[in-house]
């Protein structure tokens, strides 16, 4: 029987086969590429005589790139469209890429990471803007959960392999560390090419649609843009200017920081295990599956009971114990089942956060209000690898640069705290009014 049930089955059921895997290959290859620099950092820096302090802000500034240049393409792929323009955030990723495997000195590493970052902007909230195109809101906080765990397997993926070739100097006359990026960026290039086949930028293009399941698609998505309020009507600067959208940037810089704390030197405190290259690969991917298992579970957890603000304070508040934690302790069992709660913590938080966020902005500024809040989150991203490795190299040590960032940590979990609270009432009712979750059991 043809009913309206049967058709938005039908139709979600081929979408999300089409576009959700996709999606998370081509996010596991961004991720990867971004912070493989902590993998070829263990023996980069010593050939090319980089410091702490320089590899911490060569790994960092991508993200004054991606922080100038998010905002600007995300407002292009609306003009573009998302199939040409994701595609050619991809390409440009990966020859970038792969060109940091010829740089010779600090500012070459410097410039690449820059232009890296630049290359990459807008992938991320393009990719979320690409979703509210296509997915109705009720079913689009399980899809970001999926597409947000490639952050975490990219890791669980990628540790084993980046290990395994950076032992492999003199393969076609390059260092392993050259070898790393240029072997890592090839998936990205290939990945464009299937993005410009497979994305359409509207459902109205979706000739892989049945007549009645594109009808009910387009109908289902132009409705909830009704409920939208144009970006235009609030002005651009006034977006960007409010409180709440300014405190979930710096919440969400605390958070980030969690994360690439960990992606960028998480393998050089395993390393110090006396582990070889390869096993270090093995090792520092343990912290990452873990994470990557929390963020399914807790995200579905947190579904099930309807229910954001306990699971979103309570990880921000594990990461906060297993990072400081991990650098009061030398034992390197309990010093990686730290890591692990940190990073189950992290990860935990992530789709948490985002899920929460359209309750606590309002219906206004999808566009502009999750980019303006990535943008300032991902400073961190600048930030965090910076002061680790100024502090390193006035210590001997990344532990004190971990700790500051699970200070921030605290700050974080203190505005989230008091944001959530002041609408606790309101986000339940937004929640449901945009669909990102059900009632208890309606999964």
């Amino acid at each position: 029987m043809n009913t309206p049930q049967n058709v938005e089955a039908r139709t979600m059921r081929k979408v999300l086969r089409r576009f959700v895997p996709l999606l998370i290959i081509c996010f596991i290859a961004s991720f990867l590429d971004r912070v493989n620099v902590g993998f070829a950092a263990l023996t980069m820096s010593r050939d090319l005589g980089f410091t702490n302090t320089v590899f911490g802000l060569g790994a960092g500034l991508f993200f004054i790139g991606y922080f100038f240049f998010e905002v600007p393409s995300n407002l292009a792929l609306v003009r573009f469209g998302a199939r040409r323009w994701i595609a050619r955030i991809m390409f440009t990723w990966a020859i970038l890429s792969a060109a940091t495997a010829f740089v010779t000195g600090a500012y070459g590493f410097y410039f690449v990471r820059i232009l890296l970052g630049v290359a990459e902007a807008g992938f991320f909230p393009g990719v979320i803007l690409f979703l509210t195109m296509w997915v109705p809101s009720a079913y689009r906080g399980r899809v970001v959960a999926s597409f947000m765990a490639a952050m975490p397997f990219a890791s669980v993926f990628g540790s084993p392999v980046s290990g395994y070739l950076l032992g492999l100097d003199h393969v076609f006359g390059l260092k392993g560390w050259q070898l790393l990026f240029i072997a890592e960026a090839l998936p990205s290039l290939v990945l464009a090419v299937v993005v410009l086949k497979v994305l359409r930028d509207s459902p109205a293009q979706a000739e892989w649609l049945a007549p009645d399941e594109r009808d009910w698609l387009t109908q289902t998505i132009a409705l909830e843009q009704q409920r939208k309020v144009s970006v235009m009507t609030h002005g651009f600067f006034n977006i960007v200017k409010r409180p709440v959208v300014l405190l979930l940037g710096a919440a969400y810089f605390g958070i980030v920081g969690f994360n690439f704390g960990l992606s960028f030197f998480l393998p050089q405190i395993v390393r110090q295990f006396h582990l070889s290259l390869a096993m270090v690969g093995w090792v520092a991917a343990i912290p990452f599956a873990v994470g990557g298992v929390g963020m399914i579970v807790w995200g579905r957890h947190s579904d099930r009971h309807n229910e954001r603000r306990f699971h979103l304070l309570v990880p921000i508040a594990l990461a906060i114990i297993g990072l400081g934690g991990s650098t009061l302790v030398s034992l390197p069992v309990l010093k990686l089942a730290l890591l692990c709660v940190a990073s189950f913590g992290v990860f935990s938080a992530l789709p948490i956060f985002w899920a929460v966020m359209p309750g606590l902005l309002g219906p206004a500024v999808a566009a502009v209000g999750f980019a303006v809040v990535n943008s300032i989150g991902n400073l961190s991203g600048f930030a965090a690898p910076y002061v680790v490795g100024v502090i390193a190299d006035a210590t001997g040590s990344t532990g004190g640069g971990l700790m500051a960032i699970a200070i921030y940590g605290c700050v974080a979990f203190a505005i989230l705290a008091c944001i959530t609270g002041a609408y606790s009432r309101r986000i339940p009712q937004q929640v449901a009014l945009d669909g990102e979750t059900r009632q208890a059991g309606s999964h």
